[in-house]
């Protein structure tokens, strides 16, 4: 296989790409604290806050760099509007739980406003409504389902036919009074905040066991521990999965593409499309009084597709849609998606009221991370709100949940035992060209293999360190991904995203 051809843009988020790099020290001797909390996404960086807020003390630790991760390759969008899940939460759960879901998903959003306000955070954010819409027709009987159903649930819902977008629409759902930011503008300066006010956040501290009890212990890969009353799981995928979650969690990829257009053109809100494999459009304040077009889509499980052909796609959408645009950045994102479409947030599982965790946001982490926050810290702190019950992770109904599960276990089943015996598409190491990556075997056993453009082969176990899947190559990022539950790899082996928390080990070549 030749080497992928040369995307356009820059190849790095733009929320990354316009703030700066943090630099809080590393975990080198043991503390003690009320709340540990690991991983430094908005959930992350949003509970710890919150808890610092409620007089708990706390430590936050991250395995790489705080807001740098998933939060920081996000698109931002700060709605209400979860594409259609308004209909299928009324049909799954009832009227009430669509109810809690719209009133604690709203008030997310308000505190993101009302804490930026009130510590003096420039973090870009603009209030703007958000859309669901559909371009084929077949859709809109799902779309005026959902703006039935968001209206019932209490939101500023309505269905049109007309929106901001440069092309026409059948209709769409819109929901007023939506948002859009800055992420990583306003976490840093919530980080600020936290650690002005006792919090301790450790850096390049990877979190690599968990010992439940009164007090639990989170160890680390340096060898110092936290010792915690209470612990918060807030790493995208748990790093720790007392609860078997990874049968109920759906790991998906993202593309991103970015250009500047004229103020004028601005569409004037968040859009979002279930067709075409997904496309959402937003824009951001940008340079020389323009704004930012952020355009993402085409969606893939992690070390599945051709990712070129797919970046490809989504820049060809985004010049046709919007003429004369040419692209300045480019980037991924990755989230999770539980079995019953609605986050897991609160106790870990049922044997336990110290551990808690965050996850399943289902492409929707911005309201779902502050939310996240201010959940556990209630949950901690012993004022528990009406929607807890609606996101605990410890609910099951087989009714809703058996089918997902069944699906996402026999694809997990398939790579476990497929990706063993199916030929690599390269008979050896030798004929892997510069720039690509094939998993080959070597003496008997599957090596992961990349030759970098100056012929240098880096090879590393082919096994996924979490629960032994093995990874595929990711060729328009130069990743080894993990098809079963979505952990990447560096071509080194270092772990890019979990819930894998060790490297891919290296392998001798001949």
């Amino acid at each position: 296989m030749a080497p992928s051809p040369t995307l356009p843009g820059t190849d790095e988020s733009y929320w990354m790409d316009t703030t700066s790099t943090t630099s809080y020290p590393a975990l080198t001797a043991d503390v003690e604290v009320d709340v540990a909390v690991v991983g430094g996404g908005i959930a992350g960086l949003c509970t710890a806050w919150e808890l610092t807020e409620a007089g708990r003390t706390v430590a936050l630790v991250e395995a790489d760099r705080i807001a740098a991760g998933v939060t920081g390759y996000t698109t931002a969008k700060l709605s209400v509007l979860h594409t259609l899940i308004y209909d299928k939460v009324r049909t799954s759960f009832g009227p009430d739980s669509a109810r809690l879901y719209a009133e604690s998903q709203q008030r997310a959003v308000q505190r993101v406003v009302a804490v930026a306000a009130r510590l003096h955070i420039d973090c870009d954010l603009e209030r703007v409504p958000a859309f669901t819409y559909a371009e084929s027709p077949d859709l809109l009987d799902r779309i005026r389902a959902e703006a039935d159903a968001a209206a019932d649930a209490g939101l500023a819902a309505s269905f049109v036919t007309e929106t901001g977008l440069p092309f026409p629409v059948a209709g769409a759902v819109r929901v007023e009074d939506q948002a859009q930011f800055h992420p990583r503008k306003y976490l840093l300066a919530l980080a600020d905040d936290l650690t002005r006010h006792g919090g301790q956040i450790f850096e390049r501290t990877r979190a690599t066991g968990l010992t439940e009890g009164d007090p639990c212990t989170v160890t680390t890969e340096g060898g110092p521990t936290i010792t915690a009353r209470h612990v918060v799981v807030a790493t995208h995928y748990p790093v720790f999965d007392r609860a078997m979650l990874f049968a109920r969690l759906e790991p998906r990829r993202e593309l991103v593409v970015a250009t500047a257009i004229p103020a004028g053109r601005d569409p004037g809100g968040v859009y979002l499309t279930p067709e075409q494999n997904t496309r959402s459009v937003r824009t951001a304040p940008y340079r020389d009084g323009q704004r930012l077009l952020i355009v993402t889509g085409e969606h893939f499980t992690p070390g599945a597709g051709n990712v070129t052909e797919q970046w490809q796609n989504l820049v060809e959408w985004t010049q046709q849609r919007f003429p004369g645009t040419e692209i300045a950045y480019r980037w991924a994102t990755q989230d999770n998606t539980t079995t019953d479409q609605v986050p897991f947030i609160g106790r870990f599982h049922l044997g336990t009221d110290r551990v808690y965790v965050a996850t399943g946001f289902g492409g929707w982490g911005m309201s779902t991370g502050v939310l996240s926050g201010q959940l556990i810290t209630a949950c901690i702190t012993g004022a528990e709100p009406p929607w807890a019950g609606l996101y605990d992770p410890r609910r099951l109904n087989l009714a809703r949940e058996a089918g997902p599960m069944m699906k996402l276990q026999a694809m997990a089943a398939a790579h476990f035992v497929g990706d063993r015996v199916r030929p690599s598409r390269v008979d050896s190491i030798d004929d892997i060209e510069p720039g690509t990556g094939a998993v080959v075997r070597v003496r008997g056993r599957q090596c992961a293999a990349y030759r970098d453009d100056t012929g240098e082969i880096h090879a590393v176990s082919a096994r996924c360190t979490h629960l032994g899947c093995i990874v595929h190559f990711n060729d328009a990022e130069t990743a080894w991904e993990c098809p079963c539950h979505g952990s990447r790899f560096a071509i080194d082996g270092t772990v890019i995203q979990g819930p894998a928390n060790r490297p891919l080990q290296p392998r001798d070549t001949p």
